[in-house]
């Protein structure tokens, strides 16, 4: 009896090996898949997403604007004070009213790589070899009471990140990472909900943002377009604040 009780012990122990031991590279497949498929997602080859900032004191509208391969530009109007956060492919670039600086301008250092990650429509973990990306399964835990697998992916700028994996949907549901601005070290963290589908691609309606585990603000998209016809020049620096607010 105590020898068949033991090999129960270790067939359930194999089992359950067997059941958690994914590799970060079937997660990553298993995501793709949950979000619709890689020929779906790629299909995609611009989107413009309407939405709202929601912070503690104020609702701002936005409006980001994605085309293939990598152009990206996102329009806030603060109290009728332009933001414009861009990239064109090339050049990195903003213009921030609020700061006494209408003027567009090469984007700083950091702020540029935070442009350029936000222009890759598919996100880190498609293709992510390609990219030159690594990425490591970081084990399973719990993320306010979902579990969760956790994938830890270094960038090819060497910037690391951790994906936390809904472990039933496969669907995004944290981004982690560190920043840094003005000197400043900070962990963001970035919440993704309300997943529906468009052009046949589930993709996150509401992103809330908090920094060092504080709310700081979040975004929901009201209107998401798929493929409609973008001009390069939208995403172009300009040689002059001749902006219209969203």
């Amino acid at each position: 009896m105590k020898r068949i009780v033991a090999l129960l012990f270790a067939l359930i122990g194999l089992l359950c090996v067997g059941a958690s031991a994914q590799t970060a590279d079937e997660l990553v497949q298993k995501n793709i898949q949950a979000r619709g498929g890689l020929e779906k997602m790629q299909a995609i080859k611009s989107l413009r997403v309407t939405g709202k900032v929601h912070t503690a004191d104020m609702e701002i509208p936005v409006v980001i604007q994605f085309k293939r391969p990598g152009l990206v530009r996102a329009e806030v109007s603060v109290q009728g004070l332009l933001v414009v956060k861009a990239y064109d492919g090339e050049t990195a670039w903003q213009i921030d009213a609020t700061e006494g600086s209408p003027d567009p301008e090469k984007a700083p250092e950091n702020e540029a790589k935070t442009i350029i990650e936000m222009g890759d429509l598919d996100g880190l973990l498609v293709n992510y070899k390609a990219k030159g990306h690594t990425v490591e399964m970081a084990g399973k835990e719990e993320l306010e009471s979902t579990p969760v697998y956790k994938l830890k992916v270094t960038q090819k700028n060497g910037d690391v990140k951790f994906i936390y994996l809904d472990s039933q949907s496969y669907l995004e549901l944290k981004t982690s990472g560190k920043r840094k601005e003005q000197g400043r070290e900070y962990v963001e963290d970035e919440y993704y909900s309300d997943y529906k589908p468009v052009g046949g691609v589930l993709m996150a309606h509401a992103v809330e943002t908090r920094v060092d585990g504080q709310p700081e603000d979040q975004i929901t998209f009201d209107k998401v377009e798929v493929n409609v016809a973008i001009d390069d020049a939208v995403f172009k620096m300009p040689k002059k604040a001749q902006e219209k607010k969203p």
